[in-house]
């Protein structure tokens, strides 16, 4: 591509197809894929709503500040309007890469400021509730149902006991766990950073075995193999190993509509929050395990504490108890 180049030349909609190529080699998931999409089509419909779609050539500061002003009042919330600011900033970079542009216009416009939801964890009592299925779900007659309930302990242990993100859990390799030391732990290694581990509850260890144990008689049932700690399964066979983000997004849906109770696996991932300042962690080590930067303020979540009390002994104690009765 030649510098300054007319867009008249090079359809929008190729650029952009370029750029998410590139991201896509760059290795970014196709959720981030799916947003940046999402924040360029709103700059797409108002180049056609404003009849410039053929005319970027000339898109420079004012046409950036016509734009802000277009956000301005579509959007209510200040952290829609910034991610669409964002994503386009970054789109201009890419075609100032490509000698399209000497210098990105939409640097000059200022991002709105981000500002935090307050914290809504799942309550403490809803936590329970679905450890309690989940214990009972394991002594299903059925071994894969009772297997898919294990697994999905493992996942409730990982997120309320650790933290972890869909995103962390999707691949994660059983290898990744380590039941050396005190307390066992997860491995993270974050794209962005050194890796580092988090402490999982003391009850993991021993429903990490009876998983594991079971995981592999059904590997072998199913004709399968695989190293992550997670799989894919109907009722009747392991299908692969790893669950997607999404997959296990629908996993916490369908609890949520069975127990009827208010459960994400951000609501989840904050009530894990909750627990750590409960437990009085450092600030710079809750920031660690939440892989945020040390900048990131706990704030919202010291002015809830009062409000969200958490612990994690009942998981032991109950899964003890649900032993002693099988």
């Amino acid at each position: 591509m030649q510098k300054n180049r007319s867009f008249n030349e090079l359809d929008l909609n190729e650029l952009q197809r370029d750029f998410f190529t590139k991201l896509k080699s760059m290795g970014r998931s196709q959720n981030t894929l799916k947003n940046y999409k999402t924040d360029l089509d709103c700059f797409n419909h108002y180049l056609l709503k404003n009849n410039q779609y053929t005319d970027i050539t000339n898109f420079g500061i004012p046409q950036v500040q016509l734009y802000g002003t277009y956000l301005e009042e579509k959007y209510n919330s200040d952290n829609s309007r910034r991610r669409r600011v964002q994503a386009l900033r970054i789109f201009f970079d890419y075609l100032v890469e490509q000698n399209l542009f000497e210098s990105n216009p939409v640097r000059k416009l200022p991002t709105s400021p981000k500002f935090l939801d307050i914290p809504r964890p799942t309550p403490f009592i809803d936590v329970k509730t679905l450890w309690v299925s989940l214990l009972e779900e394991t002594t299903s007659k059925n071994e894969m149902l009772s297997l898919i309930a294990r697994r999905n302990q493992i996942v409730m242990l990982l997120i309320f006991g650790a933290g972890l993100k869909v995103s962390d859990l999707s691949k994660l390799k059983t290898s990744n766990i380590f039941l050396d030391g005190e307390t066992p732990r997860v491995l993270i290694n974050h794209p962005k950073r050194d890796p580092y581990t988090i402490p999982l509850p003391n009850i993991f260890k021993l429903v990490l075995e009876e998983y594991l144990l079971k995981l592999s008689d059904m590997k072998i049932k199913s004709a399968v193999n695989f190293d992550e700690l997670l799989f894919n399964a109907n009722p009747y066979r392991i299908l692969s190993g790893s669950l997607s983000p999404r997959g296990l997004e629908v996993i916490f849906e369908e609890y949520r509509k069975k127990l009827q109770i208010t459960l994400t696996p951000k609501s989840l991932r904050q009530a894990c929050i909750f627990k750590w300042l409960t437990q009085a962690h450092p600030d710079t080590l809750i920031k660690e395990w939440m892989g945020v930067a040390p900048t990131y303020s706990l704030k919202l979540y010291k002015e809830h504490m009062m409000s969200h009390i958490y612990n994690e002994n009942f998981l032991g104690e109950l899964y003890k108890n649900y032993l002693s009765k099988t």
